[in-house]
């Protein structure tokens, strides 16, 4: 009895040592959002001094902001063929040497030319952040806490936008030529602490399986699974993904010809031809990421200290404050979502959100909107109006769309078209925000501010309708199942070669075995 009981001590142990040990690799490689996050935070405090300091204009003000997004276009889709080529956790790496090397660029920078030049480096070093991040947290988390873990980018994307306004409000007080320079240089320490974090980090389990070093992979899994079963269920569903039959085992094995990632099959499969099935997995991904940067999320964050003073707020220090509060209120929120993730559900909490979102930009709009029609008159409730429905805005955001685009597109792509498919979400994402930053400041001029703000809250109730009626829940699932979910016969293949009827034998996730002609009908998945 006493030899049992210390059995299942030993054992509870050992499983709660591994969801420490998931826990810490999804903490680890979600710290290179961390440089995006500064980058936004910094930024929204630095512009007001580039802007006396380099005497530029509003357009190029709006540019040099902005700009990066599109750079990120690039760190993203290179982050994709990285990933596959040499892993995920190395990639982790080239994200943190680039945005290293764009940090250092910006902060000795001497004119507006090679702080656009600091800008490329340091974009495409967040191209491969945000790309990465949430695919390897994902893919190493178990089903049962993997929107708890995959939300931690988000969570380090708003820590470092906080980290941001600290740095702008510790380094005010510097001189003008070189209080802003040390605020975006600094950004450099975060990344090389990223670096010397990922020599502990274990590669995917799934990225091994993918190129048959299922030894590695079957390691990995057993220190990241709460049970042994676990782990090799696991193991099993990720090779029916990668096309490895169930009793081909070994150290290393050759994956099937047929079905390795081939870049121009992956390409033709998930953008030139894709099937119906696919092509929903993909515009549930775009959509996310649409609409998280539509409603107007970068311009409340990067442009909040020119929100504030439009409301009435014109000191300094009293204007970097209030941003700090955004900060603030961003990172607590997100630490809600986190927990809420895996039992609440992924379309109540995008729901949710966007119709927070809308609410509050109607009442930032209409307290700006009130304040811009007296501007010779100081009316609290407005002013008060305005700091409440930011905070009340970016709350919502942190709560719904903030974390999610990060956890569900990383989630629902099958594992062959995984890393391509998030740098598409990504590339969608960046480019919608590039062109929302670099717009905002001559659109408030066109349609006022509050103006601004009522177009970005009709956005985000087209958003609402667009969660609730097209994306399926996809909390408790593990990636291997995801596409039944989209209409996908079996999803360790393309579509089309699922409803040939061959004649074969494969196991679905009940145990129960079905033909080739059954598979169709019953929708099995296995990525």
């Amino acid at each position: 009895m006493a030899t049992a009981a210390l059995q299942v001590a030993v054992e509870s142990k050992k499983n709660n040592g591994n969801v420490k040990y998931a826990f810490t690799c999804a903490i680890f490689a979600s710290m290179a959002s961390i440089i995006l996050g500064y980058d936004i935070g910094v930024m929204s405090g630095a512009s007001l001094y580039i802007k006396k300091d380099l005497k530029i204009t509003d357009v190029q003000l709006e540019i040099l902001v902005g700009i990066m997004n599109l750079y990120s276009l690039i760190g993203a889709f290179a982050a994709a063929r990285t990933s596959d080529w040499i892993g995920r956790r190395i990639t982790v790496v080239f994200a943190a040497a680039i945005f290293f090397a764009g940090a250092l660029l910006m902060g000795f920078a001497v004119n507006y030319a090679m702080l656009m030049a600091g800008r490329f480096v340091a974009g495409v070093g967040v191209g491969y952040a945000v790309m990465i991040a949430p695919v390897y947290t994902a893919e190493i988390s178990p089903a049962s806490a993997r929107g708890f873990l995959t939300s931690f980018p988000d969570f380090f994307i708003n820590f470092g936008i906080l980290l941001g306004y600290v740095s702008n409000y510790a380094f005010a007080g510097l001189p003008l030529r070189l209080g802003w320079r040390v605020m975006l240089g600094i950004g450099a320490a975060p990344s090389m602490l990223l670096a010397l974090m990922v020599f502990v980090m274990p590669e995917s389990p799934r990225w091994l399986v993918k190129n048959g070093r299922l030894a590695n992979a079957r390691a990995v899994l057993e220190k990241t699974s709460a049970t042994p079963e676990e782990a090799a269920e696991r193991l099993a569903d990720i090779k029916a993904a990668a096309g490895i039959p169930k009793d081909l085992d070994g150290d290393v094995v050759e994956v099937p010809e047929g079905r390795k990632s081939k870049e121009t099959q992956v390409w033709k499969e998930l953008i030139l031809s894709p099937t119906p099935a696919m092509r929903r997995i993909l515009l549930s991904a775009l959509g996310i990421h649409f609409f998280q940067q539509a409603s107007g999320s970068d311009c409340v964050v990067l442009y909040s200290p020119r929100v504030f003073k439009s409301a009435g707020i014109t000191d300094d220090n009293k204007l970097l404050g209030a941003t700090c509060a955004v900060g603030v209120t961003k990172t607590l929120f997100i630490l809600v979502a986190a927990f809420l993730l895996d039992r609440v559900g992924r379309r109540p909490l995008l729901q949710c959100s966007a119709g927070g979102m809308m609410v509050s930009l109607v009442g930032l709009g209409t307290g700006l909107t009130v304040v811009g029609h007296h501007p010779d008159a100081k009316i609290p409730w407005a002013v008060a109006l305005c700091i409440a429905s930011t905070l009340a805005f970016v709350a919502f955001f942190s709560i719904g769309l903030g974390p999610i685009t990060a956890v569900y597109p990383s989630e629902i792509f099958p594992l062959r078209v995984r890393a391509l498919g998030f740098a598409v979400g990504v590339a969608c994402n960046r480019l919608t925000s590039g062109v929302i930053s670099m717009t905002f400041l001559s659109l408030s001029k066109a349609i006022t501010i509050g103006g601004s703000f009522f177009l970005y809250s009709g956005i985000a109730a087209i958003g609402c309708v667009f969660f609730f009626a097209y994306l399926p829940e996809t909390r408790g699932r593990t990636l291997e199942e995801m596409g039944k979910l989209f209409g996908m016969a079996d999803t360790g293949m393309t579509e089309a070669e699922g409803t040939r009827g061959q004649e074969k034998v494969i196991q679905n996730p009940n145990g129960c075995k079905l033909d080739g002609n059954q598979e169709t009908a019953a929708t099995v998945s296995l990525s």
